[in-house]
Formats: structure tokens, C-alpha cells, sequence
């Protein structure tokens, strides 16, 4: 089943973007008439009829509401500090979308390497993985900010930092209750600074391990993200 992504849908007519219009028609070679399968990206699902088969603006009939019933009961918000190679970030974006995640953070710390982020490239990965995993909840993405800036604004009912610390035993599986919100804080290659770490228990930020091994910035983001969504049983 293919999903094309229309963040305006309408009860009567709609337009894919260009570029679902192009793999819906030139890659796909749907044509007029066809029936096909549309979200918006906030957990709605339709199937609309192909009135113009147009590759650069594909013209939709709204036909019918078949969005999943069944709701998620936690939120998931992993607060980031981007790697070097922006592959690497990349699927990042790419594996936690396809998990389910809601937001993402991108946060510039005192040991971060990279200093620029083209979001527009992170968020059509972001499509591309909703579309692929059918769980039609885009999620959202955030420009990069200081750490020091961003960290005041992070809210959740549980707040946690993963960071390199051999004394520290207690992981999510021990401290996280289910059906909440969750935020996690994931530093970069070079860890947070001690600095850093304290404003962020300041702020009540909760110590966590993701296991004995040290984990690349980006495996540390998946592996938290599925750890929380194991726990939810999802």
C-alpha cells in the first residue's frame, strides 16, 4: 500500500505537492480515476480518486475517512546534539521516525562539531519514514538551538540525560513509567561538559544509562527511542 502526504486535507478536493505528484504519477504511474491512500501527517488516513493526473500538481477527490482509531498514550522527545557526518544524523531521523517518535530537537553543545542543519533535508526523511512505517504522525523537527537556550523549554513529565557515566546503574527500563511524555537528552561525540550536565540536572533532568557500551550519538537516539516505546508496549 502506497501513502502519499498532503498536510491540507480537505472533505472535498486536494493537490499533492510536487514532488508526491511526480512519484505519484511519473514513478508510480497512477493515472486519472485511480484510488489512492493520502495522509496529512497528524494521524489522518483517506482514500481520494485522481481527478487530474498531473506531475507537477496532482488534483484529489475525497472519497472516504480511514484513519486508525487506536491512539498513542506516551510522547517521545529526544533533544539532540547533531554528528559531523550528516548521514549519520540523517538515519537517525529516518530510524526513530519509522519506530515513532514526535519530536526532535537539535541542540549546538559546548564539544558539538557541527554548526549548520538543513532542516527542509531532515524533514523529507521524516516523510519519507511516516510514509514507510504507515504510521502516518509526521513528526516534529526543530531548528537547532544552544543547549543553554533550548534546555528551559524542554518540558515533559519525565525528563532524562544519557551521558557517559560508568557509576551510574539506572537505566530507562528502571526509571520510566508508561504512558507519559518523555524527553531525552542525547549529547554529542565528545559527551556534554560537566557544565552542561549540571544546568541539566538543574532543570531536573534525570541521569540515565543506555547500556555498557559507549554508543554513537545517533545509536544512543534510537536505541533510547525504542527503549521508551518498548516500555509503552508499542
Amino acid at each position: 500500500m502506497n501513502v502519499f502526504y498532503c498536510p491540507d486535507l480537505s472533505e472535498n478536493s486536494f493537490s499533492l505537492s510536487l514532488e508526491e505528484s511526480k512519484h505519484c504519477i511519473k514513478v508510480l504511474r497512477h493515472k486519472k480515476d485511480d484510488e489512492i491512500y493520502v495522509c496529512n501527517g497528524d494521524g489522518n488516513l483517506v482514500v481520494a480518486r485522481i481527478v487530474d493526473a498531473n506531475h507537477k500538481s496532482t488534483n484529489c477527490k475525497f472519497l472516504k475517512d480511514i484513519s486508525p482509531t487506536s491512539t498513542k498514550k506516551h510522547r517521545i522527545h529526544i533533544a539532540i546534539a547533531p554528528t559531523k557526518n550528516m548521514d549519520r544524523i540523517e538515519w537517525f531521523v529516518e530510524k526513530c521516525c519509522e519506530l515513532g517518535i514526535d519530536e526532535i530537537s537539535f541542540i549546538q553543545t559546548e564539544h558539538s562539531e557541527r554548526k549548520v542543519l538543513k532542516i527542509d533535508r531532515l524533514e523529507k526523511r521524516a516523510i519519507s519514514a511516516m510514509k514507510q512505517s504507515k504510521s502516518f504522525q509526521l513528526a516534529r523537527i526543530n531548528e537547532m538551538k544552544m543547549f543553554k537556550k533550548v534546555l528551559p523549554s524542554l518540558e515533559a513529565d519525565q525528563k532524562f540525560i544519557a551521558y557517559v557515566d560508568n557509576d551510574n546503574p539506572d537505566t530507562l527500563k528502571k526509571l520510566v513509567s508508561p504512558e507519559k511524555s518523555y524527553c531525552v537528552l542525547i549529547g554529542p561525540e565528545g559527551d556534554f561538559s560537566p557544565t552542561e550536565v549540571k544546568s541539566a540536572r538543574e532543570a531536573g533532568f534525570i541521569p540515565i544509562s543506555l547500556g555498557q557500551n559507549v554508543l554513537r550519538t545517533e545509536t544512543a537516539g534510537v536505541v533510547a527511542c525504542h527503549s521508551l516505546n518498548f516500555i509503552n508496549d508499542y
